[in-house]
């Protein structure tokens, strides 16, 4: 995949840019020196590294705008980086750019119990906005697989859901309010601790911006009392399509539970070599939890297992204790890791409709035949958000190549099916040029517009979201 090539003369304003950096943020919050900067070289998207400049760790909002206005008077591209744990490319660096990081930034601001909401610094990871709060029985809702490391900048730049997104929404409906830095070092403010702002939803604009906007550097997240109990029941199925099925009935009949997870038969079996959870020998398994009073668990669980039954289930296991669900989630929780023990792996994020399941996993497993390439699958079967897992082998030339052309096809898929490209990973580089299979020439004009607006220099995060050819035209007029 094809990065920009350093501009000779930005490499030659190196020794001043970290001369000037190094004058506004403590010594060790720039890091130039070559040894250092390979740290930087790429985020989860491993498959593709480029060292930058250097990079920079602000501590506040003031350091993110001094540094902001630096770059932006030396027009030295920046690319914000949460915790670095984007799979699609959205943190990598150009040879040209500064690279920002939040990861000191992580205090609370403030916590207000009464009205439901607490204010930290971006770079505060997500489990830990939780942890700040569940001993007064309160939690934050979006729950990434890669929760225990991943930022709220990240989740805030790539709309991140999680789990249990079906029924708590993913980032943008727990949002409040942001502080934002622009690329020339204005400050702004955006929401606040209401539940509604006036005017124009530039919240809904920021949230899901890949970084193309501006830094967030402080949030205002919506936080929830815990339920007074949850539950979750597996169930195994003869094969993915039986299973997608049973997905769509569940969400037909009106029933509303916190989470609906899909794993297909490679997953399981990883999952199990890898945690031992003690799930079913089938082709496919959901699990399926609900939450509230006992009363509301056994009545939602009852239509679920009414439903369920009508697809002959291999095992149906309603968990009995805390220790029962634990163990039911282990697997789950365990997936991603456990398919990484057994090779190389590209994770896709295309959402389609819920009623389209059974039919898009029956053509990805004709497109594995296909391409030769063996996947898994393992996603929110709930709000349709598909994660098929493509092995290759990266040390085998020709297989990433291979791995990435299947990966497209799956894509367009989920657009041909009514989705979209990307459910909560991003499109950072990985899908840039697959943007041209869901928006019409003039559908990508009105965004770039946008972002004309907000970095007229097309300074921040260079070289994704859009098409390159496109982004480099419009980075260079």
């Amino acid at each position: 995949m094809e990065m920009p090539t350093p501009d000779a003369a930005v490499l030659a304003k190196k020794p001043r840019l970290v001369e000037r950096l190094t004058a506004v943020l403590p010594e060790d919050a720039v890091i130039h020196a070559e040894r250092e900067i390979k740290a930087y070289e790429c985020d989860a998207l491993t498959a593709y590294k480029c060292p930058p400049l250097c990079a920079v760790l602000p501590a506040s909002t003031e350091e993110v705008a001094a540094v902001l206005k630096i770059c932006h008077e030396m027009e030295v591209p920046v690319v914000p980086r949460g915790s670095g744990t984007s799979l699609a490319g959205g943190a990598l660096p150009t040879a040209d750019s500064v690279i920002l990081g939040v990861a000191r930034m992580n205090d609370v601001l403030e916590t207000n119990y009464d009205d439901r909401y607490i204010r930290v610094q971006t770079g505060r990871t997500n489990l830990s906005v939780t942890g700040a709060v569940e001993e007064h029985n309160f939690f934050y809702a979006p729950d990434p697989s890669s929760q225990l490391a991943c930022a709220i900048a990240g989740n805030i730049a790539m709309n991140s859901g999680g789990a249990h997104c079906l029924k708590y929404g993913v980032t943008t409906n727990n949002l409040l309010g942001v502080t934002m830095v622009q690329m020339d070092g204005t400050v702004v403010e955006i929401g606040g601790a209401h539940l509604d702002a006036a005017g124009y939803d530039l919240l809904g604009l920021i949230c899901g911006s890949e970084g193309q906007l501006g830094v967030v550097t402080e949030a205002t997240l919506r936080i929830l009392h815990k339920p007074e109990g949850a539950r979750p029941v597996l169930m195994g199925f003869d094969s993915n399509e039986v299973a997608g099925a049973c997905v769509s009935d569940i969400i037909k009949a009106g029933v509303l539970p916190v989470a609906i997870e899909f794993m297909d038969r490679p997953v399981i079996r990883a999952t199990e070599a890898f945690a031992g959870a003690g799930y079913p020998d089938c082709e496919a398994l959901l699990i399926v939890e609900v939450e509230g009073s006992d009363a509301e668990i056994d009545e939602q669980l009852g239509l679920i297992l009414q439903i369920a039954r009508r697809h002959n289930p291999v095992e149906l296991r309603e968990s009995t204790s805390a220790e029962e669900s634990a163990r039911i989630w282990l697997g789950r929780k365990s997936a991603f890791g456990a398919m990484g023990q057994i090779n190389d792996y590209m994770c896709l994020d295309g959402t389609i409709p819920v009623s389209s399941l059974p039919m898009v996993l029956g053509r990805i497993g004709e497109l594995s035949k296909q391409y030769g390439l063996d996947v898994g699958n393992v996603f929110h079967a709930g709000d349709g958000n598909m994660h098929p897992l493509i092995l290759f082998d990266a040390n085998k030339e020709g297989d990433l190549e291979l791995c990435e052309a299947m990966g497209a096809d799956i894509l367009k898929l989920c657009v041909e099916a009514g989705g979209c490209l990307t459910g909560e990973h991003g499109v950072g580089i990985e899908k840039r040029d697959l943007m041209v299979a869901q928006f019409t020439p003039e559908d990508l004009e009105v965004q770039m517009k946008v972002k004309d607006v907000f970095d007229p220099k097309w300074l921040l995060n260079p070289a994704k979201v859009f098409p390159l050819a496109a982004s480099e035209t419009r980075r260079a007029a």
